[in-house]
């Protein structure tokens, strides 16, 4: 395990909501599901992408919008 506990913590609640709310996210996760990965390996993909939306719209200073057609 890398990173602060208290960040990594926050990040797995967070992604945890993103798996059923975002689509992006949540196609991502079950995509990796069907390929046999266990649920804490796509959480932590989950979490990973999280990290990498909330980086693009802070360094764009855009809104976010998703890829995936809702």
């Amino acid at each position: 395990k890398q990173g602060p506990s208290r960040i990594r913590a926050k990040l797995y609640m967070a992604s945890v909501v993103c798996v059923q709310w975002n689509p992006d996210i949540k196609a991502q996760y079950e995509r990796l599901l069907a390929n046999g990965k266990s649920k804490m390996q796509a959480l932590g993909a989950a979490m990973r992408k999280l990290v990498q939306i909330c980086f693009g719209v802070v360094k764009h200073q855009s809104e976010y919008r998703p890829q995936v057609p809702v």
